[in-house]
């Protein structure tokens, strides 16, 4: 996780908006409003979460990959692992 208190209130931020969005969504989906209002709510939850997810992997590869211990080709592979792993 984040390293900084001041992050972390950030990330845990972000995610509470990203949870009123999809409660929005769900809303939304209950009340029988029109497909195009709910999508557009649904796309905006999305690159919310795409962001937060960008920025966690950041945070991650900057402070939990190995340094200096492997190859750069090696260290190229555990990048590409993580990522492969966390935005399937």
């Amino acid at each position: 996780m984040a390293h900084l208190s001041r992050e972390k209130l950030d990330l845990v931020t972000r995610t509470k908006k990203v949870i009123g969005q999809l409660e929005s969504v769900l809303r939304g989906l209950n009340e029988d409003e029109q497909c195009a209002d709910v999508l557009q709510r649904l796309a905006a939850a999305r690159g919310a979460i795409s962001s937060l997810m960008g920025e966690l992997l950041e945070d991650h590869i900057r402070n939990h990959m190995p340094r200096n211990s492997k190859s750069a080709q090696e260290a190229a592979e555990d990048v590409i692992e993580v990522v492969k792993t966390y935005l399937r």
